[in-house]
């Protein structure tokens, strides 16, 4: 698998957050745009959707807030059930966490990343979160399935999604 750190030049590896996203996604060839100076998006192939992935840079506070978003929205009527799978999910995680957007019923993986003051981040780190990001909504998604299309309980849909992920080879 091609890496970041096979395309960045090693002469200064740490870069800035955003500069160097787009150093991944370019390696990785996902489709990206620079959203102004300190954001970017990308589309991001998982193992059961495409995310769309955005990073935003707040120098101010030396932050880099990443949001995946799994394209999940939940109706009015599953709102409740799909609460109650956020809380067990996010019992779960040890860095980032599930929310749903108050407008419009998204479903989304959160994840603050404080950088030093220098407000560098490096290719491996970069590639990191990135992953990270990506494996928990892959691990996660069934969940959200399972409870909107299958009309299993949150208890009942995180237990068969973690069967299922356990199975996987």
């Amino acid at each position: 698998m091609k890496t970041v750190e096979d395309t960045i030049d090693h002469d200064d590896d740490d870069a800035a957050p955003v500069e160097m996203l787009a150093s991944l996604f370019e390696a990785r060839d996902w489709p990206y745009e620079f959203n102004g100076d300190a954001e970017i998006s990308a589309e991001v192939k998982g193992a059961w959707a495409t995310y769309q992935f955005q990073a935003i840079w707040r120098p101010e506070d030396c932050v880099l807030q990443l949001l995946c978003l799994p394209d999940i929205r939940v109706s009015d009527a599953k709102r409740a059930a799909v609460h109650e799978a956020l809380a067990l999910i996010n019992e779960q995680l040890w860095l980032g966490h599930f929310d749903m957007w108050s407008n419009g019923s998204v479903i989304l993986f959160r994840h603050g990343l404080m950088l030093g003051e220098d407000g560098l981040l490096g290719p491996a780190r970069a590639q990191m979160v990135v992953e990270a990001a990506i494996e928990e909504c892959d691990r996660f998604y069934p969940v959200f399935q399972f409870i909107l299309w299958g009309d299993k309980t949150p208890a009942e849909a995180l237990a068969a999604a973690m069967v299922d992920a356990a199975g996987e080879a």
